[in-house]
């Protein structure tokens, strides 16, 4: 386990995501808020007062939060390039079919890269959307960089990672993940979300930072994949190989440039947490009544295994981001 602490986190603040990106949500006939489901039996066992997960296995049709950030994303790039188009990302799978079912939605092709360590069952669900998919034999960040060599005039880049030059996309699907946050009314003591590229990180860092609350926030990561802590204890944004891990949306190798500022200043904690830990975490919501992956329980893998660093009690609340069903 890896462990990173910023004893200044909570003081540093930021301005929120445009308030026009609920809206636009709340204007698809498929939205609905997502559940916060409380677990007592994780409660007894955390000694904590409340333990709520906000459970996104069932989000706009599609089994993971991807689709408030992409579609979003859709929306503005369209909106600002109407016209004919084919829609291009990279994807270790759910982001990929987010932007894919989006497009069918809207009679435009999609051409969707992945990694050769992506499950054949999440290649088929892209391709079930009737996306075209091209494996890349290699890493997560070797497939974005062929889906961006690929994209160019009529072919539109919807990243959820950021770069240097590429950074106001990757914005608006950071932006498109705050109507997650914005459900969560229940005041809380400590948010923990997943990471991969840092990207659902930065929107709640954007969230809680930018208003009146400003619980601790966590952020967990595999040990197989920890780009972000790695950045995190180095002090700079640093790229890591990875290898395979049974939380395959967050196998990524490369913070977002956008979310590393944002990360480095206002989250609380990082963890890093193994496979093990990772399942054991997913049976466990499971017997709550809750589906979710390993990359989703991944947040109480996380919990475990910082709660011993955590100042909480029997008083304190704590949200569990869930980002995706069990597979």
């Amino acid at each position: 386990m890896n462990w990173y602490s910023n004893p200044t986190a909570r003081e540093w603040r930021t301005t929120p995501a445009p308030a026009d990106v609920l809206a636009f949500h709340q204007s698809l006939p498929a939205y609905r808020p997502t559940p916060l489901t409380p677990v007592p039996a994780l409660a007894a066992e955390l000694g904590v007062g409340r333990v709520l997960v906000k459970d996104e296995s069932s989000r706009l049709g599609l089994p993971a939060f991807k689709a408030l950030g992409a579609w979003w994303a859709i929306h503005r790039k369209l909106r600002e390039r109407p016209g004919p188009a084919e829609l291009v990302t990279a994807t270790d799978g759910n982001h990929g079919r987010a932007v894919a079912r989006r497009a069918s939605m809207l009679s435009l092709p999609a051409q969707i890269f992945v990694p050769d360590v992506v499950p054949e069952s999440a290649i088929a669900a892209i391709r079930s959307e009737g996306a075209m998919v091209t494996v890349v034999p290699d890493s997560y960040d070797a497939a974005v960089a062929e889906a961006a060599a690929y994209a160019g005039d009529d072919r539109l880049l919807i990243q959820d990672s950021a770069w240097p030059g590429y950074e106001v996309v990757p914005q608006w699907i950071v932006d498109g993940y705050s109507t997650l946050f914005r459900e969560i009314e229940e005041p809380a003591d400590l948010v923990v979300v997943p990471m991969g590229v840092g990207s659902i990180a930065q929107a709640a860092v954007t969230h809680y930072r930018s208003t009146d609350a400003a619980p601790m926030l966590l952020g967990v990561e595999p040990e197989a994949a920890s780009c972000v802590t790695t950045s995190l204890l180095a002090g700079e944004l640093t790229s890591i190989p990875t290898s395979k891990t049974v939380m395959g949306g967050l196998n990524c190798g490369t913070p977002s440039a956008l979310a590393w500022p944002v990360l480095q200043a206002g989250l609380d904690h990082a963890v890093t947490v193994s496979d093990d830990a990772a399942l054991q975490a997913s049976a466990d919501l499971a017997a709550g009544g809750i589906t979710s992956g390993p990359s989703g329980a991944a947040t109480l893998a996380g919990l475990r295994a910082a709660r011993s660093r955590l100042p909480l009690d029997g008083t304190s609340t704590v949200v569990l981001i869930s980002t995706a069903a069990a597979s």
